[in-house]
């Protein structure tokens, strides 16, 4: 089973009612039934705080259905497995200190990374590594639960130079009864999705999706096969992590909505999902986190994913082994931007190069054919050479992507396509324009409007979500 999306929706439900002051009066009780694990590790030697009074919460899932009632386990589609390690979605919540938006960092379950004193491997193997070697001591449960979370926690400070403050985490069970109590979220899918589409060679079903194109409202195994599905899906675990996003932002608008909040039932039984589900570090002010997202809304919270290069198959040990690469070089960068900073500090004080003199790839990150060509011509009449021209992976937003020392070349190229993105990243040698979905382009050219799916999905009713993958 995979399913992390419902560590950010168990968080959400919980700061948004107890933020609200409706929730108050049960709050008490409430989390009396919360567990604690152990605390988050604390800076090393020499280590510092990057982003100071910013708070970064690891937001984290296992698959246990233990606790789950026949009826629910068949819902599930599944069996009590007395506990399970999966971790496959992992988030971090940053929240800044002060008045701006707080963001949601996905990283991709097959992220290759380091995880301390284990080798390189996927990141989703870091929990399971901590659990492992608990277990093996004759550790209680909960202290198993608690090293797997560390050594992950461990492992992203490592990855983003993020330390983390805190940690909550839920279980698949609490995910489906959290859905169910706010009565499921509105979701719209350009396309039908099937166990006939979400399936191995053999034909083997994977989530249990079994959703129209258009318009829905999920709750219980059908939310739970909308954020786990992968299989199908023309981008894998990174469509699947805009799945999750999308899924959150919903949850954001039915919680924060009078239905839910106004609602004593729905009130109870969400109080009582959640209570239920979780797993925090024992100095986690959950007031203190609540009273920070009083006016939480789905316009007032960001959505991010790690840098990375994609999915990619690589051979350790000579194994095939289909994994995510991070782009390491861009992380300092992201991470900046996290926090409201520069990017890159080294761009600010770089002077702006000659055109004559820098050479220039130019990618085509959309569906609309030639745009690459017409944009590299463009450059080619501003005065630069033109080197590679071709088409990529799809990308959302038009980026400058330039290694380290190409700040300048990259400055130059920027004065022609006002409103890109620049990206330091080590997986180009020379600059690098990728053309994006939102229209920027060279200075001069009309904005391109990308060729909309072979099949549409029917539009969903106004005030519904857009569709999606």
């Amino acid at each position: 089973m995979r399913v992390g999306i419902r560590l950010a929706v168990a968080v959400v439900s919980l700061v948004t009612l107890v933020g609200s002051g409706l929730a108050w009066a049960t709050y008490q009780n409430f989390t009396a039934s919360i567990r604690h694990g152990a605390p988050v590790p604390a800076l090393g030697q020499g280590e510092k705080d990057v982003d100071g009074k910013d708070q970064n919460i690891l937001l984290i899932g296992n698959d246990s259905r233990a606790g789950a009632t026949p009826a629910e386990l068949k819902a599930l589609s599944t069996q009590d497995d007395g506990g399970s390690v999966n971790t496959d979605t992992m988030m971090v919540l940053h929240v800044p200190d002060g008045d701006g938006k707080a963001t949601v960092v996905s990283f991709p379950r097959d992220s290759w990374v380091s995880i301390p004193d284990n080798g390189r491997g996927k990141i989703n193997a870091a929990y399971g590594d901590g659990y492992a070697t608990a277990k093996a001591a004759g550790k209680t449960e909960t202290a198993r639960q608690s090293a797997g979370i560390r050594l992950l926690i461990r492992t992203i400070s490592a990855l983003t130079g993020l330390h983390i403050d805190h940690y909550v985490q839920v279980d698949l069970l609490g995910f489906y009864r959290i859905s169910n109590a706010i009565g499921g979220v509105d979701v719209c899918l350009l396309h039908a999705q099937n166990p006939s589409t979400d399936s191995d060679a053999y034909g083997q079903g994977y989530s249990g999706i079994n959703l129209p194109a258009g318009h829905s409202v999920i709750k219980g195994s059908q939310a739970l096969a909308f954020v786990r599905q992968r299989h199908g899906l023309p981008g894998g675990d990174l469509d699947r992590i805009k799945r999750q996003q999308y899924f959150l932002s919903a949850v954001f608008r039915k919680v924060l909505s009078g239905g839910t909040l106004l609602n004593p039932f729905k009130l109870h039984d969400l109080l009582h999902a959640v209570s239920s589900s979780l797993l925090t570090d024992p100095a986690l002010n959950l007031i203190s986190l609540a009273r920070q997202f009083q006016d939480l809304s789905s316009g007032n919270i960001t959505f991010a994913t790690i840098p990375n290069d994609g999915p990619q198959v690589i051979y350790p040990d000579g194994v095939a082994t289909s994994e995510v690469a991070v782009d390491a070089a861009a992380m300092p960068g992201f991470v900046n931007r996290l926090q409201g900073k520069p990017a890159d500090p080294a761009l600010a004080p770089a002077r702006q190069a000659v055109p004559a003199g820098i050479s220039v790839n130019v990618l085509n990150g959309t569906s609309t054919a030639g745009l690459a060509a017409r944009n590299g011509d463009a450059l080619r009449r501003a005065g630069f050479h033109v080197d590679t021209v071709d088409s990529t992976d799809p990308a959302v937003a038009t980026a400058i992507e330039y290694p380290d020392g190409g700040q300048s070349a990259a400055k130059a190229v920027a004065a022609q396509v006002p409103g890109a993105l620049l990206v330091e990243t080590s997986t180009v040698r020379k600059v690098t324009l990728v053309l994006g979905g939102n229209g920027v382009q060279v200075r001069g050219l009309a904005a391109a409007r990308p060729h909309a799916p072979a099949k549409k999905a029917t539009a969903p009713p106004p005030g519904q979500p857009d569709c999606i993958n």
